[in-house]
């Protein structure tokens, strides 16, 4: 995801602050054990879209549908229940058009409701991405509100600093900080990542095409096989080695074979599909995002 997207609007105290306890929701771990019989593995109820192929559970960045969908969670939901999508991160847009401006209560309970609204149409939240705020009421509040959607983490860019000033409210809330890659700031491989050290809740939102294309051609494969236990989820893209952008199988980046060794390992972090290559004229992102779904499913087939 280019880093002009951060103009999601963070969580403020104007909107964000007031009254109210933190409510509870369960934490997942990554890799193997990620969430062990989650629900969100199993199969979907009948007529719900499910989009976990041979165990692997693709999901998509809301991002993916910029321009051509409307900002709210409603209209987010139809796009992913039209692309027959199970899984989501949920971008910052919709969840605030969806809470409003409340006080802090009335917030939760509408991100409470806004996951009801998901779960119910067999949609999972299972990363949201709102920006974090500077005080620490307003970073504790975005730990409440992944809790209420049922998140297992929150995503934002590479930051060592950020990572280790988010770290102490990670591991309190059980929530991890899923950091995200660009071609310039990808995991290390030499040896062990050093934003990891910052705490047990700070994980990778690991994009493999950004990494494909900032290391001129090098698999992202090794950075699954080492880190895979504190990757929370995958952005899937396909880009060459000179960095272009692609339709999946034009371009050089190993997605299939990247699903194939998740099925292998029986890793259950999702993967997530990154809608960034132009639309083709006469298409739109639904449509596009349809087109990585079917390929991701005969990739497992």
């Amino acid at each position: 995801m280019k880093t002009r997207i951060m103009t999601e609007v963070p969580v403020t105290r104007r909107a964000f602050l007031g009254g109210a306890a933190a409510l509870a929701a369960c934490a997942f771990v990554p890799g193997r054990v990620w969430g062990g019989e989650s629900p969100a593995v199993a199969a979907a109820p009948a007529g719900k879209p499910n989009s976990v192929f041979g165990g692997v559970r693709i999901g998509c960045i809301t991002y993916s549908y910029r321009g051509d969908v409307g900002g709210t969670a409603e209209d987010t939901l139809k796009a992913l229940i039209k692309d027959g999508l199970s899984e989501v991160e949920l971008m910052g847009g919709p969840i605030q058009s969806y809470m409003g401006k409340g006080d802090k209560t009335e917030q939760l309970a509408k991100c409470q409701a806004l996951r009801k609204l998901y779960n119910d149409a067999g949609v999972n939240i299972h990363i949201h991405k709102i920006g974090f705020g500077k005080s620490d009421e307003e970073i504790d509040f975005n730990f409440q509100v992944a809790k209420a959607l049922g998140c297992v983490g929150i995503t934002t860019e590479r930051n060592e600093a950020l990572a280790k000033k988010l770290a102490p409210f990670a591991e309190k809330h059980k929530i991890w900080v899923a950091f995200h890659n660009h071609t310039n700031n990808y995991p290390v491989m030499d040896k062990m990542d050093p934003i990891l050290e910052c705490g047990p809740y700070i994980g990778f939102n690991f994009d493999v095409g950004h990494y494909f294309a900032g290391t001129k051609g090098l698999s992202p494969i090794p950075v699954l096989e080492k880190y895979h236990d504190r990757i929370i989820s995958l952005h899937l893209k396909d880009r060459t080695a000179d960095g272009g952008n692609l339709p999946w199988g034009q371009g050089k980046t190993p997605i299939k074979e990247i699903l194939q060794l998740m099925r292998k390992e029986k890793w259950t972090f999702p993967g997530d599909i990154e809608l960034e290559y132009k639309v083709p004229e006469g298409s739109n992102s639904v449509a596009e995002v349809a087109k990585c779904v079917q390929y991701c499913k005969e990739a497992l087939a």
